[in-house]
């Protein structure tokens, strides 16, 4: 009952707070974003959302295989949409992994399971966060078209820091051993870097693609590398359903900094969001198409 509650209560903060951003900004410029928005624009956010789920079920794959846990291509791409369709669908924006651990464990266990899925969401926020700290140096060593506030540098160079000291604070809990052997494992592995470098990479570039032109917004290099990264972080805070809301806000408050107006942001953000949850509704079938599957493939043995 209470979970239920909870639930409700994220629900009702999301699309409360969508309502007070599109009140802020003037709706009605929102709205005639979204319905200029163009169909192709649309369809292609959709596709580039579809590879990179693909894309990151190989890298979670690929990172539970370092650890020991042999998962199979199909089933490493059903399960992961499973989880992402769940992710946009219930409050919180982690039942899905944590269901994706679960659904995974039989064969190294749910400790080697959970890491491995905590270790590829971590590979995707370390490279979307190393995609903006390159984009901002740039940004600021070479001025563009984005007029920043004063004191971004100062800002940028204390995130840097805490990204490093992060890390070092962490080797003294004696449970961080395990989870940096499993990092170096599953991540820096001399084998391994340059494929999980290479799929972290372009995952980052499909999703900022997808955002950056949800509704064909015109944003350059600099916005899309700097402002859409800042954008789509704001999906990580927890009180929201899926990111709604935060999101918009976000996006409101940062594409003017590029010259987009407030309502050119929600707009994409909007769009961007309705195609995320689109793209994801596929991954709701994977448990009948799983069951189909795991019936066929001993009747498939069979014959042989």
């Amino acid at each position: 009952m209470r979970g239920r509650r909870a639930a409700l209560s994220r629900l009702a903060f999301s699309f409360g707070l969508v309502a007070l951003i599109l009140w802020w900004i003037d709706a009605a410029g929102a709205v005639a974003r979204l319905r200029q928005a163009e169909g192709g624009w649309l369809l292609l956010a959709a596709l580039l959302l579809t590879v990179q789920t693909v894309l990151m079920a190989l890298r979670w794959r690929l990172t539970a295989a370092q650890l020991g846990l042999a998962i199979p291509r199909r089933r490493a791409v059903g399960e992961y949409y499973l989880a992402q369709a769940v992710n946009m669908t219930l409050p919180g924006g982690v039942l899905g992994d944590a269901a994706r651990a679960v659904r995974s464990r039989a064969e190294a266990g749910f400790g080697t399971a959970a890491l491995a899925v905590m270790i590829e969401r971590l590979a995707g926020q370390a490279a979307m966060f190393a995609v903006a700290t390159a984009g901002f140096g740039l940004a600021l060593l070479r001025p563009g078209g984005i007029g920043w506030p004063a004191g971004t540098g100062a800002i940028l160079l204390a995130a840097v820091a805490l990204a490093i000291l992060l890390p070092l604070l962490a080797r003294r809990l004696p449970v961080s051993a395990t989870f940096a052997r499993a990092v170096r494992t599953a991540l820096l592995a001399r084998a391994v870097w340059p494929r999980q470098a290479a799929l972290a990479l372009v995952v980052v570039a499909l999703n900022l693609a997808a955002c950056a032109r949800a509704t064909g917004t015109r944003l350059g290099p600099e916005a899309a590398t700097t402002l859409v990264p800042l954008v789509l972080t704001a999906m990580l805070v927890p009180v929201s359903v899926a990111g709604w809301g935060w999101r918009e806000g976000a996006a409101a408050l940062l594409f003017p900094l590029a010259g987009a107006t407030a309502a050119a942001g929600v707009a994409a953000s909007l769009a961007f969001g309705a195609i995320a949850l689109a793209a994801s509704l596929p991954g709701l079938l994977w448990p009948v198409l799983s069951g189909w599957i795991e019936r066929d493939l001993p009747q498939r043995e069979t014959g042989r």
